[in-house]
């Protein structure tokens, strides 16, 4: 069982010449709409959906075999939940400075100005949230494609009957 679909990519060369120009394309524009979503629509779910978007791609062209973007099951949410911690952990940080949950200007960081401190804490939270959307879409792709190989077993095994 496992991720037999996954092993097997699918396409030729149009589709894996496309997908070199593509996917590098779009993995820098999920990192540009983190860094930029502050100032302009986006933020970290927008940039956590396209990198997972650009990862999924990767997988299905070129096969979940290949050593680049293979974060499955256990891993993915581990690491999801390390976005979540991330996010947790920024208003932890201002709590500890003697402020409320997630009020930037108590973060604990030497900064000579409060928009420098909120640009910082807005930073620290859409990271966590992009971590954590990212890994969840990809386990969420795993499961589905881990469902489908189930489901094929079950009807090779009926038509051997």
């Amino acid at each position: 069982m496992g991720n037999n679909k996954m092993k097997k990519p699918f396409g030729g060369i149009v589709l894996d010449s496309s997908f070199r120009i593509i996917i590098p394309f779009t993995l820098v524009y999920g990192i540009y709409i983190l860094t930029h979503g502050e100032y302009s629509p986006g933020g970290g779910f927008q940039a956590g959906a396209l990198l997972a978007v650009g990862i999924v791609l990767v997988r299905l062209i070129q096969g979940a075999d290949k050593e680049s973007f293979n974060i499955t099951g256990a891993k993915a949410i581990v690491c999801a939940g390390v976005g979540t911690f991330i996010y947790a952990a920024t208003g932890w940080l201002t709590l500890a400075g003697g402020g409320k949950f997630l009020d930037y200007t108590f973060l604990p960081v030497p900064m000579h100005h409060w928009g420098e401190l909120h640009a910082l804490g807005i930073l620290m939270i859409e990271i966590g949230v992009t971590v954590c959307v990212m890994m969840t879409i990809i386990d969420i792709m795993d499961a589905i494609i881990e469902r489908l190989d189930a489901d094929e077993d079950e009807e090779v095994d009926d038509c051997e009957r």
